[in-house]
């Protein structure tokens, strides 16, 4: 074996690792919702962002808030609410004096300088300042006053929106939606794990959450995400499961020709390819499976999908689209293009 074999099996044992401790530190706070922990796991390793959707007091803030504490990064929340202004988020320039008596202006950030930002109920601010947190997410950057201001990395940010009050919100458009890696759903807690919370929450426990990472490790991870080895088949079925979602594509179901209005962006191919990476990495394995793919896409594709009058109508919902075109689409093909063939960067 290869000296560079040797140190990618010890990255790839050590993420392992790293993975199965933070998301330890996270049940010790979270009960239940394993599939939510591992999106935004996913995720925060994939190097992109999270939007959480629930009804309210099922978690959510709290899970952004223990990530917070296992992760030795920078923290802030943003309370978003009809008047919340874009200065509000990026800051501002303001008028100072300095000891000579002379005036400037001096930037002051706002809460968006920091490294894991919960953006809470997001949908109820304005699209103006929506704007500005979602083009803070793209670039990783914000320009104030002429200025560029670049934002520390890593930059995760986890959005909340509750899904049954649509009274004085504002529904994120399709193509700032598109921006976020994964949208995961935040489902109710069973009969056990509510008895458990109720153990935790009202009884004079106090539960401590270490620290695993760092920034640097974390960064590191991000790149050692994407040298996990993809075989071409497994990226085609990504590929595919893509195109399958498109009404005018060849690989699109009767359902799909019948309920879906748009289809899935390239984003969401990279959504199901850098979050099968981190699959495979936290499951011990350094290549992607079929398997991987299938698996998450839900929470890559559900938001990218625009359903039609009829689908709405008949009740039709994104995931039972997305269920069945997992089922349906084949895992191997035999005609995957050449350019599904893995490429070597350091060669």
């Amino acid at each position: 074996m290869s000296a560079e074999n040797t140190q990618l099996e010890e990255a790839a044992r050590a993420f392992r690792e790293d993975y199965a401790r933070l998301s330890e530190q996270i049940s010790r706070v979270i009960v239940g919702h394993r599939n939510v922990v591992e999106g935004v796991l996913t995720a925060l390793f994939a190097g992109g962002n999270v939007l959480l959707e629930g009804v309210p007091g099922l978690g959510k803030t709290l899970l952004v808030r223990t990530l917070a504490r296992a992760l030795s990064l920078r923290f802030s929340r943003i309370q978003f609410t009809p008047d919340l202004m874009p200065a509000d988020i990026t800051g501002t320039r303001i008028v100072t004096e300095t000891p000579d008596g002379q005036r400037q202006f001096t930037f002051q950030p706002g809460p968006i300088f920091a490294q894991l930002i919960l953006a809470d109920e997001i949908n109820r601010a304005t699209p103006k300042t929506q704007s500005a947190l979602l083009e803070a997410m793209q670039e990783h950057a914000v320009t104030i006053g002429g200025e560029r201001h670049r934002l520390r990395e890593p930059f995760f940010v986890l959005a909340t929106q509750n899904p049954i009050e649509q009274e004085g919100t504002y529904p994120l458009p399709e193509a700032q939606l598109d921006r976020f890696l994964f949208k995961l759903l935040v489902d109710y807690s069973s009969r056990e794990e509510l008895h458990v919370i109720l153990n935790r929450t009202t009884r004079n426990v106090e539960i401590e959450v270490e620290p695993v990472l760092d920034e640097e490790k974390i960064l590191s991870y991000q790149r050692l995400v994407r040298d996990v080895i993809i075989a071409p088949p497994v990226q085609d079925l990504a590929v595919r499961l893509v195109l399958a979602t498109h009404p005018g594509s060849p690989y699109a179901s009767d359902e799909v020709r019948r309920y879906v209005r748009w289809g899935a962006s390239p984003r969401a191919a990279q959504a199901l390819v850098l979050g099968a990476k981190v699959r495979a990495l936290a499951s011990g394995r350094y290549n992607v499976s079929f398997d991987d793919i299938r698996t998450l896409a839900l929470p890559a594709l559900r938001h990218r999908i625009v359903l039609n009058f009829e689908a709405q109508a008949e009740g039709i919902t994104t995931d039972e689209i997305i269920r069945g075109l997992v089922q349906e689409i084949p895992e191997v093909v035999d005609d995957v293009p050449p350019e599904a063939a893995t490429v070597e960067l350091n060669a």
